[in-house]
């Protein structure tokens, strides 16, 4: 069968039109391929909306919507931040000598020897309110009943300094270490001077005032007139 002319030219534009329509489809948006239209990342170009699965704003966080700190626990806390007695985080007023009782024993740790060695001095809080304490008390021999006769010893300070809080009915501490009397009897000391024996102590904090104690069995020996003293302190020394 033979086409006439005219036939065939409408069939073969008709051939033309549909092939331009498959290669104009197959450049459509949409298509799983990395063809014309698809973006680098091989999301579909100029869409809008976001994949189901992207990460929501909390979960990127770590959070549960809500604003946190870092992923896998609370922001960690400034170092000794946590230490009430030695960091205080507001100004307390320093404790007054008549909110302060004070009791003197002697030391369990102390020097080898014959004589004292060493006392701790324990500070209670009588008041209502927690006070502040700091620093190294003053150490001077005295009879009884007379401390503004005492014999001053020369102290050397040790260890830190950190400012204590005492709560009411709390307790606060020093102690003090003695140049100790050696041998029997009245006993001698290293130095070659003679031991020194007193029935009180007067023991005087920066800004707690002065304290007159006495050991409940005994008298003070010393020797030398020189004496070791720690800070106030919130830990019990031994």
């Amino acid at each position: 069968m033979r086409y006439r002319p005219g036939v065939r030219r409408a069939a073969l534009a008709m051939a033309t039109l549909s092939a331009a329509t498959l290669v104009m489809t197959a450049c459509q948006p949409g298509d799983d391929g990395a063809g014309a239209g698809a973006s680098p990342s091989g999301k579909r170009a100029g869409s809008t909306s976001s994949s189901s699965n992207s990460p929501s704003p909390a979960a990127s966080s770590g959070g549960t919507g809500s604003s946190a700190g870092p992923v896998g626990g609370s922001t960690p806390k400034a170092p000794g931040s946590a230490s009430a007695t030695s960091t205080p985080t507001t100004k307390t007023k320093a404790c007054a000598a008549e909110s302060l009782k004070a009791f003197m024993y002697q030391a369990a740790v102390r020097p080898q020897g014959t004589g004292t060695g060493a006392v701790i001095v324990e500070f209670t809080n009588m008041s209502g309110t927690s006070c502040a304490m700091r620093g190294y008390p003053t150490v001077a021999g005295a009879a009884n009943g007379s401390p503004e006769k005492n014999h001053p010893l020369a102290v050397t300070p040790t260890g830190s300094s950190p400012q204590v809080l005492v709560a009411p009915g709390g307790k606060a501490w020093v102690k003090v270490t003695f140049v100790q009397v050696q041998g029997e009897g009245d006993g001698y000391c290293v130095s070659g001077a003679d031991p020194v024996t007193y029935p009180t102590l007067v023991v005087a904090l920066p800004s707690g005032g002065a304290h007159q104690l006495a050991l409940e069995d005994g008298v003070l020996a010393e020797c030398d007139n020189k004496a070791t003293v720690t800070a106030v302190t919130a830990a019990k020394p031994a």
